[in-house]
């Protein structure tokens, strides 16, 4: 489970990339500046914190990370399943074959309100730990907690619960009753989730369209711990549904080195979102952003075009566990 990948490069030199490689981790500084430990990655459609633009534009390189999409064939030596052969011929297929092994898993008892949630991270992009030595302490400060694997969050925290600044955030326990409540049928679910996780107002960028807003709720509360597992199987079989979700024919290798099944959906003409969920236990193991087609962006005046490959990681980012505890900094 903890396996380490091959170092990665940074690139250092990089300029200023566009807003939507930024988002994931201005949320991240954001939620460090407050002094909160939420690793959750929201990719919203609605983003107001101008004020952060001149440190994350500083952080921009440390945050970039430049990798090759695995395509070795995992099926002449991939992990063997639980749930036997996979079938990723289709994204109907391969969610429906981990919703049919997650309808007969026992629902374990919800956590009691005094535990805490344990989840430990690889990034890829703070596999290098010169990223920091090369920032202002003021910054690099700021981003410690972006470097730290192990989190702890308590499962119910009525602090956070009557946070409305985040429209996205929901504590361990909203998210485990928001999924449990989710009705059957697909259609409904991501009406549901849509008014849960509501979209933007346009102000800041393209409006959402139904299913980009769908795919981004589902994404939301699928990095939520725990999840009953017939709640689960309900969102894979909706996720499903989306218009544009696809599914790689091929497992691919995750920040950790785990070898996991990729459903994907495109953000915009260049780049897509891969949600990863273990081929073991098809619990979710993390997330990446890809780049699909080699392009240029132009940066501020000045600098030299940003220039992106097809298969560039712009995200990498592997949950290797999780966990309910009864105590902060207990690890299972």
């Amino acid at each position: 489970m903890d396996e380490m990948t091959q170092l990665r490069e940074l690139r250092a030199d990089a300029p200023v990339p566009d807003r939507a490689t930024l988002a994931p981790g201005r949320k991240r500084l954001t939620d460090a500046i407050e002094g909160r430990s939420r690793r959750t990655l929201r990719l919203r459609a609605d983003w107001r914190i101008a004020s952060l633009g001149a440190v994350v534009a500083i952080t921009a390189a440390a945050l970039f990370v430049t990798q090759i999409v695995d395509t070795s064939d995992p099926r002449q030596s991939g992990p063997a399943t639980v749930a036997g052969d996979l079938d990723l011929s289709s994204p109907a297929a391969a969610l429906g074959e981990a919703a049919d092994f997650l309808e007969r898993q026992e629902v374990p008892p919800e956590p009691r309100n005094d535990q805490w949630i344990y989840t430990r991270e690889v990034d890829a992009a703070s596999d290098n730990a010169k990223a920091l030595e090369e920032m202002p302490d003021e910054v690099a400060n700021r981003l410690l907690p972006m470097f730290e694997p192990d989190q702890w969050v308590r499962y119910d925290d009525k602090a956070a619960e009557n946070d409305e600044s985040d429209t996205d955030y929901r504590t361990a326990r909203e998210s485990y009753r928001i999924a449990a409540g989710l009705p059957e049928d697909p259609e409904a679910l991501l009406a549901e989730l849509r008014k849960v996780f509501p979209t933007g107002d346009g102000a800041n960028g393209p409006r959402e369209d139904k299913d980009a807003h769908s795919f981004r709720a589902l994404t939301v509360l699928l990095e939520s711990y725990p999840l009953p597992p017939d709640a689960l199987a309900r969102i894979y079989r909706a996720m499903a549904t989306v218009k544009g979700i696809g599914v790689t024919d091929h497992l691919i290798r995750d920040a950790s080195g785990r070898q996991v099944i990729a459903v994907t959906r495109a953000y915009d003409a260049n780049n897509r979102t891969e949600i990863l969920i273990d081929p073991v236990d098809y619990g979710y193991a993390g997330r990446r952003d890809v780049v699909t087609r080699s392009h240029e962006l132009t940066g501020p005046e000045g600098t030299e075009p940003v220039r992106y490959k097809r298969g560039d990681i712009l995200m990498d980012v592997a949950r290797t566990k999780a966990a309910v505890v009864d105590a902060k900094g207990q690890k299972p």
